[in-house]
């Protein structure tokens, strides 16, 4: 059997896009470049000198597959080392299921072409529900291959705040005054209309929650998956709203801590916070360090490799 019978699996979130790489094979590390891409890179750089087998989805913001973006924009890929068609390329703007649909076929392809018969999801912002879609859909199937763990890093299992805002769920009262925030919910809609294909309002309460919601439709496919719920708490107000604060920029920690969520539906669950923002490109929006990121602090990934041990 394949060296890589057992891998981690990274699947990267909303609006990303992301390169397939394998524990052998990533794009260029020519300074000014990430090996792969700005969401997955510390996570695959930590896990790999951990002695993991790794592996990261294919993403795109845009139909088709995975485009290389401009060599001036934030944490951009090059040369990356194969590319695989639309039919397993996560459209990261679009509907949860279509990119666990997506998510799955590209689990599949490691099954049937790298060995792949375990599989550890690590999850970051959206790519949490994309894994839980592609769980579901594998259950449901009879997949060759067997989900071992899920970890998600800044999910918005109860919706995020920029969705639930521009639903109307959140109110411009409920940005307490923070300066950030004010900025979130004045830009964000200007984002949605531009670039989202139907994300933005599944990232919702109206959509995930409640007994007819998506959460509720996923069942026990969970039932024996320890899940692992990491959330960050940069952002803080006094008083605010609980379901939104503290949050790390995009999603909180009662999202992010699946606090809405049925024991049933998630019944093996452990939580772990800390002052972090949602990703790198949040810490660079306020001018802090990527330490500050869930997807780059050493004591985050130090969290995931700690799941990825007990599991």
């Amino acid at each position: 059997m394949s060296s890589h019978a057992r891998a981690v699996v990274i699947v990267s979130g909303g609006g990303a896009v992301s390169p397939f790489t394998t524990p052998d094979q990533a794009c260029s590390t020519e300074p000014g470049y990430l090996s792969a891409g700005n969401t997955d890179t510390g996570l695959r750089d930590h896990l790999l000198a951990a002695g993991w087998s790794v592996f990261t989805a294919p993403a795109s913001d845009d139909w088709g597959p995975v485009r290389e973006p401009a060599p001036d924009s934030f944490g951009p890929f090059t040369d990356s080392p194969v590319v695989l068609p639309d039919t397993m390329t996560m459209l990261s703007t679009g509907d949860i299921d279509n990119a666990g649909e997506k998510l799955h076929r590209f689990v599949t392809y490691l099954a049937s072409d790298h060995g792949v018969r375990e599989v550890d999801f690590i999850g970051h912002s959206n790519g949490g529900l994309y894994a839980r879609s592609a769980i579901r859909l594998a259950t449901l199937t009879g997949a060759a291959y067997r989900t071992r763990s899920l970890i998600t890093l800044g999910t918005p299992h109860c919706g995020s705040v920029p969705g639930r805002m521009t639903l109307g769920e959140l109110t411009a009262h409920d940005a307490m005054g923070d300066a950030f925030t004010e900025k979130l919910f004045e830009l964000w809609p200007r984002y949605a209309v531009t670039a989202d294909k139907g994300l933005n309002v599944q990232d919702t309460e109206h959509y995930l929650g409640g007994p007819g919601g998506w959460n509720a439709a996923q069942g026990s496919v969970l039932d024996g998956i320890p899940v692992t719920l990491m959330a960050g708490t940069y952002f803080t107000a006094e008083g605010g709203n609980p379901t939104m604060w503290p949050y790390d920029g995009l999603v909180s920690e009662h999202s992010a801590w699946a606090l809405d969520l049925p024991e049933s539906t998630m019944p093996i669950r452990s939580t772990w916070s800390a002052p972090l923002t949602h990703s790198i490109f949040v810490s660079n929006a306020i001018g802090t360090d990527w330490q500050t990121a869930l997807t780059w602090n050493t004591a985050a990934l130090e969290r995931v490799q700690q799941a990825l041990d007990e599991a």
